[in-house]
């Protein structure tokens, strides 16, 4: 089976490709054909496609032309984010453990072990409280009892 041989432009100023078979469609579109666009070889572009499958992303090098790359890791706003994130899963899991072992001392009821419980739990989400997640993605969180 033969490899398709198709013409095809990369535009770095917009981060895509461009058959060469339909550049009218593109020049009579509000946008048009891209200024900047360079021809790539097919090889070229299926090496590209290829790349992203496996996580890589396609930039433009300094001479216009597609380039694999890095995927670029979370920005710290993003670590933050997510570990408000996995700091309030943590505070539902202690409140929904904390809530029947309350029920139990406020009427009385709790035995030792659930009293015990009951503090430790509470010491927990306290702590979970103070935990700065503006430290992510270097956070030690507080151990669940």
């Amino acid at each position: 089976m033969g490899v398709l041989m198709m013409t095809t432009f990369y535009s770095k100023s917009r981060n895509a490709f461009y058959p060469l078979e339909i550049q009218e469609d593109y020049q009579n579109s509000p946008d048009g054909w891209p200024d900047d666009a360079v021809e790539i070889e097919t090889e070229v572009y299926q090496q590209l496609i290829s790349g992203l499958s496996s996580g890589k992303i396609i930039i433009g090098d300094e001479k216009g032309f597609p380039a694999l790359a890095e995927r670029p890791g979370p920005t710290k706003e993003q670590l933050i984010a997510t570990a408000d994130n996995q700091r309030q899963s943590l505070l539902t899991t202690a409140t929904a453990k904390i809530a029947p072992l309350q029920d139990a001392a406020d009427l009385d009821m709790a035995t030792d072990d659930e009293k015990n419980a009951l503090a430790a739990w509470k010491k927990y989400r306290v702590l979970l409280n103070r935990v700065d997640i503006t430290t992510a993605p270097d956070i030690t969180w507080p151990e669940m009892p």
